[in-house]
């Protein structure tokens, strides 16, 4: 058997294979982040195409947070029931599903939240200031948003949570230096910097449980001058193995990066690796023990096989091409081991507002013009 297809275990939690379904705007929430019909049957289409497992778009964990329309939702009681729900239709198909928890900071929209944007410091990427500062006792507070929010997850049947700390929200703000000009115990060093994510990491855990899944998500690297680095990163993940994180999918870039943001547009150069972040991967692997999953430009089942046949990475992730092709792994298992149809030209992200919910334009047109698949 191929080790893509091997079935392995979380801290408990049994997955049948080594592919991650990597989270992404769905823009299928109810305005209050409630989920509704259609996201469930999206997040259940993806376990019928054996994905090992799901990892839900962003869940705002406090409604300041949020910076789409369309937007999931954690952040009251009042939205587990419908959690819930979306739980089990992954679960009635097969597969398992990890609510990811976030919150935009900065980069919050103020029309859809009704507040002004908060973060480590006064945020200022070359279109003039945004936000403020968030005090001490705001802090303390989002921290314990996290662990209320983890807390709804498992009451609503999720296997697991995952920390979102990557692509510039909240707490990718916080560990940046780019984005954290902060002199008090959350700003400096890393060690300043990852200090929030790790109070953030402890209450979720605090809250869930010792026999209950924990996920971080973080980058590689920022890829903006004075932001976070590669060795910023290796401290970071040295720093959540010792609190207790059971796997952390590493990705990279941000908004404000351009062309090397997590959503790049086209093929790798020649010469350029398949997986984004594939040297990054190795470094982390040569000092870290937490199970790494790996997400970022993988488009075929043979760079896939190899990161995991090589000890690069423990999963693999992709976010784009099941947009395309939800049911991506079961063809790949099939025999079918052609590359994912994502062209990856990020078309898809301008497909999910009215409620439309985010799909594949060119398998729209293809679909139009009845060409064969």
């Amino acid at each position: 058997m191929p080790q893509l297809f091997e079935p392995t275990t979380i801290r408990g939690m049994d997955l049948r294979n080594r592919v991650v379904r990597s989270a992404t705007w769905e823009g299928l929430a109810a305005r209050d982040g409630s989920a509704t019909p259609q996201l469930d049957a999206m997040m259940s289409d993806l376990a019928v195409g054996e994905a090992g497992l799901v990892i839900s778009g962003y869940a705002f964990v406090s409604r300041d947070g949020q910076d789409e329309e369309g937007q999931l939702g954690a952040c009251s009681d009042e939205l587990v029931p419908s959690l819930a729900r979306m739980a089990a239709a992954v679960h009635a198909a097969g597969g398992r599903i990890a609510l990811q928890l976030a919150h935009a900071g900065c980069l919050a929209v103020p029309d859809l939240t009704g507040t002004e944007p908060r973060g480590p410091s006064l945020l200022d990427a070359g279109e003039g200031p945004v936000g403020r500062a968030m005090s001490g006792e705001e802090i303390e507070a989002m921290v314990q948003a996290f662990a209320q929010a983890a807390s709804r997850a498992r009451r609503a049947g999720f296997d697991a949570v995952q920390v979102h700390a990557a692509h510039g929200y909240l707490l990718s703000q916080f560990l940046s230096p780019y984005a954290n000009r902060r002199t008090d115990g959350y700003g400096g060093e890393i060690a300043g910097r990852a200090r929030f994510l790790l109070e953030v990491v402890g209450a979720v855990r605090k809250a869930v449980g010792a026999g209950y899944p924990v996920l971080v998500k973080m980058n590689a690297e920022d890829f903006l001058p004075g932001g976070l680095s590669i060795e910023d990163m290796l401290d970071v993940a040295e720093l959540l193995e010792a609190a207790g994180v059971d796997a952390v999918e590493m990705s990279g870039g941000t908004a404000y990066a351009g062309g090397l943001s997590f959503s790049r547009v086209g093929k790798p150069r020649p010469g350029q690796p398949e997986a984004y972040y594939e040297e990054a991967a190795r470094r982390y692997k040569e000092r870290v023990g937490v199970p790494l999953i790996l997400v970022g430009g993988i488009r075929t089942y043979e760079t896939a096989e190899r990161l995991v046949a090589e000890g690069v990475t423990d999963y693999v992730a992709l976010a784009r091409p099941f947009i395309r092709e939800p049911h991506l792994v079961a063809r790949w298992r099939a025999g079918d081991r052609s590359p994912a149809r994502c062209v990856s030209d990020n078309g898809c992200f301008d497909t999910g507002g009215d409620g439309a919910g985010i799909f594949c334009a060119v398998e729209a047109r293809r679909r139009r013009r009845g060409a064969p698949a």
